[in-house]
């Protein structure tokens, strides 16, 4: 099981809530589900922590830290996404539908990140609460929707779609176990399986 962020780097994260002062007047307050500011971010953290992992702080552990700040952005992109769905729908517009066997599209929260020109203030919210991005980073499972060649063209034909801004929707298969993993012993190949949904998967 994974231990406590106590354990992890041997401090408490600051409190992800920051107390405002009843002095201060003329407050904007952004949605917490769609705003990009450093202070909203936190405050969104703060509460996917609490509501979607049912954890206090005092013993969340880093794993239930990168599921709040993946459902963080996940919030954002679906507010694009339902706006972009009526979008379509209003308009009547045709849509590209790409099935393939496989998709090897990689680890997403980074990439989401950067696409939605949110890295630097997510990482600014994480630091300011005793948290690193690049640790978070590397709790996210890789996907085991691709072997190689086919997986990564397919993955690559949707990002182009998506630059070009063509209405498009990959159809594949959500593999339970994903592609086995290889470990020799004793000069022998052993192979287990993949189990990177174990933990639920944001995405």
């Amino acid at each position: 099981m994974y231990e406590s962020l106590e354990q992890h780097n041997g401090k408490h994260p600051a409190p992800l809530k920051q107390s405002i002062s009843s002095e201060q007047t003329n407050i904007m307050v952004e949605d917490d589900r769609t705003g990009t500011s450093v202070e909203t971010l936190k405050r969104a953290l703060a509460d996917n922590l609490y509501y979607v992992q049912g954890k206090a702080e005092c013993f969340a552990t880093p794993h239930d830290y990168y599921m709040a700040l993946a459902h963080t952005v996940r919030d954002r992109l679906l507010h694009r996404r339902i706006r972009t769905a009526e979008t379509y729908l209003e308009k009547d517009v045709k849509t590209v539908y790409y099935l393939s066997a496989e998709f090897l599209i990689g680890r997403l929260l980074s990439n989401n990140l950067i696409n939605m020109g949110l890295y630097e203030q997510v990482s600014q919210a994480l630091a300011e609460s005793g948290l690193n991005l690049d640790d978070l980073l590397e709790r996210e499972e890789e996907p085991g929707l691709g072997n190689g060649g086919l997986g990564r063209l397919a993955a690559c034909f949707l990002d182009s779609l998506a630059t070009l801004e063509i209405p498009a929707l990959g159809y594949g298969i959500r593999y339970e176990f994903g592609i086995f993993n290889q470990s020799i012993q004793n000069g022998w190949q052993v192979e287990r399986r993949d189990e990177w949904l174990r933990f639920g998967n944001p995405w």
